[in-house]
């Protein structure tokens, strides 16, 4: 049994009530401002008061004392929404977008996702897991130490099975806890175009029986959109897929105010992301079945959109978590910061309510709250120290990490 103490800590944490944070909750953190972590075996004795943390250790061995410095000492963040299994950039798509084709014209031309699709179908598993690992530890030099990864560039059963081994492997090799989903709902491919109800047969009857018995993806996703999936065929595959034990997500109302929302409602989903477009009615509707809003600044930033309508969702008691939505194509970017910063600045959240956005609240929409998203005892010692009095240093220091250490189960990974 390894126990360390970590002293001289600037502590800001949410604090685990049993439930995603919402309403007033959302913005309620926990300050030691002299404080300190008991750690053992890498799970969390307790956080506080660093007289009371250190009253507490003198009756037990201590194998190694880290000094903080005084840093400010956050959890690690929980990136709850990305996309960094896939192939190949997107660059030249990227220079189209800004000059003002709009996406769904993009992917209408074969672009967009279904460029995705074709690079990811001709790269080996070894070239995928490689590149996941690359993207996994760059998001870990800027803090996130837990994470999500879709598929969704298969399309096809034996892709979508490769890309899901493919983050099984990079997982395996990087300190970052890594949830998979499966999202084989990603966009329509071309074959299929002009029948879309057999694509979606295929990905019930075929795909989600094999990515079950496979046991890698907690999670099933849709992309519920203008051109892409409706609503009824979004709730096919949901249930379908809720019916072999698979948790519920749903990419709603990125564009177009479909209903998304109100689905995920329906259905009971984990969570709902993007958001752009819902309707007041459906976010109180969310709210109200414990659903989790995971709003992703970055994609509406890069994409030149309005934000989602955060400081609504808060005052509806809608729980907000905040996710980079990393991917080659709409929001190429592993920084957590950066997405914290945007939310402060463009979104309406105070620095407190997007810390718990970025820590507990992504837990929650991964299932993963009993371990990760804030220092409770029992919890993995997850955490960072920020070069900053306050989590504000996340936002008025934007475009730079002011990550100077980063810990996974309390021992050092970063910085």
């Amino acid at each position: 049994m390894i126990r360390k103490l970590f002293l001289n800590a600037n502590i800001h944490t949410p604090v685990d009530s049993g439930r995603p944070a919402a309403g007033e909750d959302q913005g309620r953190l926990v300050h030691h401002e002299k404080g300190a972590l008991l750690v053992e075996d890498g799970l969390i004795v307790e956080a506080g008061d660093e007289v009371k943390i250190v009253g507490l250790s003198l009756e037990k061995t201590i194998h190694q004392t880290v000094d903080c410095r005084g840093y400010c000492l956050i959890p690690g963040f929980v990136d709850s929404h990305t996309h960094m299994c896939f192939a190949e950039r997107r660059e030249a798509e990227f220079a189209q977008r800004i000059s003002g084709v709009p996406y769904l014209e993009i992917l209408n031309q074969g672009g967009g996702i279904l460029s995705s699709v074709k690079s990811v179908a001709g790269a080996s598993e070894d070239d995928l897991a490689a590149n996941t690992r690359t993207h996994i530890l760059s998001a870990l030099s800027l803090g996130t130490t837990t994470l999500e990864i879709k598929s969704g560039y298969g399309l096809d059963l034996a892709n979508e099975l490769k890309m899901l081994n493919a983050i099984h492997r990079s997982a395996d090799t990087s300190p970052v806890d890594v949830a998979a989903t499966f999202l084989g709902a990603h966009a329509v491919p071309l074959e299929y175009r002009e029948r879309p109800d057999e694509f979606v047969d295929l990905v019930i009857n075929e795909m989600l029986p094999q990515v079950a018995n496979q046991g890698i993806a907690g999670f099933c996703d849709v992309f519920c959109e203008e051109g892409v999936f409706t609503i009824d065929q979004g709730r096919r595959i949901l249930t379908a897929a809720g019916t072999l034990g698979l948790g519920l997500k749903i990419h709603a109302d990125e564009v177009h105010d479909l209903g998304g929302a109100g689905l995920a409602a329906e259905l009971h989903a984990v969570s709902a992301d993007h958001l752009l477009a819902a309707n007041r009615e459906n976010l109180a509707l969310m709210a109200q079945k414990g659903c989790v809003a995971t709003l992703l600044p970055a994609t509406a930033f890069s994409l030149g959109k309005p934000y989602a309508r955060a400081r609504e969702m808060v005052e509806l008691a809608l729980p907000v978590a905040l996710a980079t939505d990393c991917n080659p194509g709409s929001s190429y970017t592993e920084s957590m910061p950066f997405t914290i910063a945007l939310a402060v600045m463009n979104m309406g959240l105070s620095p407190a309510e997007a810390l718990t956005a970025a820590t507990l609240n992504g837990a929650y929409a991964l299932g993963m709250a009993d371990r990760v998203g804030s220092l409770d005892a029992g919890k993995q010692a997850d955490f960072i120290l920020l070069d900053g009095e306050s989590p504000a240093i996340l936002a008025y220091h934007p475009g730079v990490s002011p990550a100077k250490a980063v810990y996974k189960r309390g021992e050092k990974v970063a910085g």
